[in-house]
């Protein structure tokens, strides 16, 4: 019995071989970022409060800014989130059949990966500038023969709105192709003869899409929902270029640390942000397999 052990255990290492090296890799330094970090967020040597303490993440949530980027973050990931997947889900539609030029316009909807989220908000910033930018120049009638619509240009990042609006519109449309190659990988999955024989049997469209195809591609949909849900809590660039002030959890720590220069409140942001994410994971997969499970036994 133990020499059957051994054999079974020199197996799986001569399978598993390759992935060692790269598993060890990210393992060790993801235990040292969060040895580090937990270290810095349970204790503030400037107020003598020794690790391991949870005073100094109980006394952030008294702090206003942390809990406006806290509700601007939640609000930010809430409405972000379904966008992409929404926008996803309908290029990948329109290219699930097969016509004319379709590989040509499946590249021009990859463009958008193909420039960097710092020069996508480089350019909203210049788009939505005040008072120059040109969509005040447009919507003041400074492009001819346009017709004005307004009597003088909006302050578009001066407001908490406009500005987290902007930010969204940049991430969104930035990572929108990595939503839309994982849904059409799950719906090239399906096999056609499905939806041939629904349609032959006279299901129609609307039931085609929502008890063949939907519950199909939940695996597909509960990766986009999760890849983007993560990079939603920890967005930095497109806020902390286009929404100045109006912070969210990740430029808020880059506020922390570099203006006030509090590393430790710092890290306690970036430990609530990890909490975040972990938890909206956790209700992510549970809710997509409890669905799973409820279309099957339709």
């Amino acid at each position: 019995m133990i020499f059957s052990f051994f054999g079974k255990l020199s197996e799986w290492i001569k399978r598993a071989w390759p992935l060692i090296p790269a598993t060890l890799y990210l393992s060790g330094f993801q235990i040292v970022v969060f040895v580090y970090l937990g270290t810095l967020s349970l204790s503030d040597q400037a107020r003598n409060i020794d690790f391991p303490s949870i005073q100094p993440i109980v006394e952030l949530f008294s702090d206003k800014y942390f809990r406006q980027a806290l509700l601007n973050t939640f609000l930010f990931t809430l409405v972000g989130t379904p966008l992409e997947l929404l926008s996803g889900l309908f290029l990948a539609l329109l290219l699930y059949q097969s016509f004319f030029l379709r590989g040509f316009i499946r590249s021009i909807f990859l463009i958008p990966l193909a420039i960097p989220a710092l020069v996508t908000a480089m350019l909203l910033y210049i788009l939505f500038d005040y008072p120059g930018g040109h969509i005040n120049h447009l919507l003041i009638g400074n492009y001819p023969p346009l017709p004005a619509i307004l009597d003088q240009p909006i302050n578009w990042r001066g407001s908490a709105f406009f500005a987290m609006g902007i930010s969204l519109l940049g991430k969104v449309w930035r990572d929108m192709p990595i939503s839309m190659l994982i849904l059409l990988a799950g719906l090239n999955s399906i096999d056609p003869e499905l939806f041939d024989a629904a349609k032959t049997m006279g299901a129609s469209l609307r039931k085609r899409i929502f008890s063949i195809m939907l519950p199909l591609i939940i695996p597909a949909i509960s990766t986009v929902l999760l890849l983007r849900t993560v990079e939603m809590w920890k967005e930095f660039i497109f806020p902390y270029i286009l929404a100045g002030r109006y912070r969210l959890l990740g430029t808020l720590i880059d506020f922390y640390y570099y203006d006030v220069g509090n590393s430790h409140k710092a890290a306690a942001v970036a430990m609530i942000m990890v909490l975040c994410i972990l938890v909206s994971t956790f209700l992510i997969l549970r809710t997509m397999d409890l669905l799973q499970k409820a279309a099957f036994k339709r």
